[in-house]
C-alpha cells in the first residue's frame, strides 16, 4: 500500500508491506533508492512477522525534495509516518545510505525505537581515526569528490549517472552499478533474479523526479549529521561486510566503536549488498530481537 503524509509543507510517500498485524519495522533505503527497495514477494515477507514500512526520502520517488536536509531531518519524516499509521513502538533498519538515517532515528526517538540495525552504513565525514575514503572503489571516491566540490558540481554529475543507471538497468539489471570493481559476493548478488526484480522495479521510481534525492543524500553524508552518536541509548546492531568496496569495513568498525553498546556482526564473505537468500531470515531475526526488547 502506497500513501502520503504531510511533513510541514512537504509531502512524503511511504508504503507498507508484509503482515499488517506484524511487528512494525521501518526499513530505510540506500543511496540511491526508494520505497520499492524491499523483498518483492509479499507473502514470504509477511512470513517474517514484520509489518514493514518503507518510504521515499525527500527528492526520491514521489516525496517532495527537502533541499539542504541533514541526516537527522529524517526523524521528522519517520515520526509523521508512524503517527499516521498509529505505530507507537517499532524497530528500524537501514542499509548503506539508510544506515546513518537509521542511527538518527535511534538517537532521537528512544521512546519509540526498541531495536535498530545499521547495515553497511557510512561513518560521519570526517571521522577522527578513520581515513574516510580509504578502501573505496574509485567510482565511489569520484562521487564523493563531487559532493565535496559542492551542490552544483554534484547535481550536474549525478544527472549523468542517474541517466546511465536507468539505461543500464533497462538493458540488464546485473549492470546496475556500472564500472565498480566488486567482490565476488556482490557480483553474485547482481546476478540473483530477486535482486534483478527489485532493481527493475525500483530504479525508474527512485529517479521519478530527477536525481535530487541522491544529491541531497551525498551532501548530507559529507556534512554534519545534526546529531551525535553518543546520544543513542537503544539497542543497536552494526553490520558490515569485510569485502565491501562501496562502504569499506573500516566504516563499520568505526561505527561499532562509537555507537554506545553496539552489537557487531562482521560478515567475512559479504560485500556491500545483501544476499536475497538471507534477507528474509535477517528480517525475521530483527523482528525476534525487537519483540524481546519491547517485552
Amino acid at each position: 500500500m502506497t500513501a502520503f503524509v504531510d511533513v510541514g509543507d512537504r509531502r512524503v510517500c511511504y508504503a507498507t508491506w508484509g503482515d499488517p498485524a506484524g511487528f512494525p519495522v521501518f526499513q530505510l533505503h540506500g543511496t540511491p533508492g526508494c520505497r520499492f527497495n524491499r523483498f518483492p514477494d509479499n507473502e514470504r515477507l509477511a512470513g517474517t512477522g514484520a509489518r514493514l514500512i518503507t518510504y521515499d526520502r525527500p527528492g526520491y520517488g514521489r516525496s517532495d525534495r527537502h533541499r539542504g536536509r541533514r541526516v537527522v531531518d529524517c526523524v521528522g519524516d519517520v515520526t509523521a509516518i508512524a503517527d499516521e499509521l498509529g505505530i507507537e513502538r517499532f524497530a528500524v533498519t537501514g542499509g548503506s545510505g539508510g544506515g546513518p538515517h537509521c542511527l538518527a532515528v535511534a538517537a532521537r526517538m528512544p521512546d519509540r525505537v526498541v531495536q535498530a540495525r545499521c547495515i553497511v552504513g557510512v561513518a560521519p565525514y570526517p571521522s577522527e581515526g578513520l581515513d574516510w575514503l580509504a578502501g573505496m572503489d574509485p567510482e565511489n571516491v569520484k562521487e564523493f569528490s563531487w559532493a565535496l566540490a559542492g551542490e552544483e558540481t554534484l547535481e550536474r554529475e549525478l544527472q549523468h549517472e542517474a541517466s546511465a543507471m536507468l539505461e543500464r538497468v533497462t538493458r540488464d539489471p546485473a549492470t546496475l552499478l556500472g564500472d565498480f570493481d566488486l567482490s565476488a559476493a556482490d557480483r553474485a548478488v547482481l546476478q540473483h533474479p530477486i535482486f534483478q526484480q527489485i532493481a527493475t522495479e525500483s530504479t525508474p521510481e527512485m529517479f521519478a523526479a530527477g536525481c535530487y534525492g541522491w544529491v541531497d543524500d551525498d551532501l548530507a553524508f559529507t556534512s554534519p549529521w545534526g546529531f551525535d552518536l553518543a546520544e543513542i541509548s537503544v539497542p543497536v546492531e552494526v553490520w558490515y561486510g569485510e569485502t565491501d568496496v562501496l562502504v569499506p569495513a573500516a566504516h563499520g568498525r568505526w561505527l561499532a566503536e562509537h555507537v554506545p553498546g553496539a552489537r557487531v556482526q562482521a560478515r567475512d564473505e559479504q560485500g556491500h549488498m545483501s544476499n536475497p537468500d538471507r534477507s528474509l531470515d535477517d528480517l525475521a531475526s530483527l523482528v525476534t530481537a525487537a519483540r524481546a526488547a519491547a517485552a
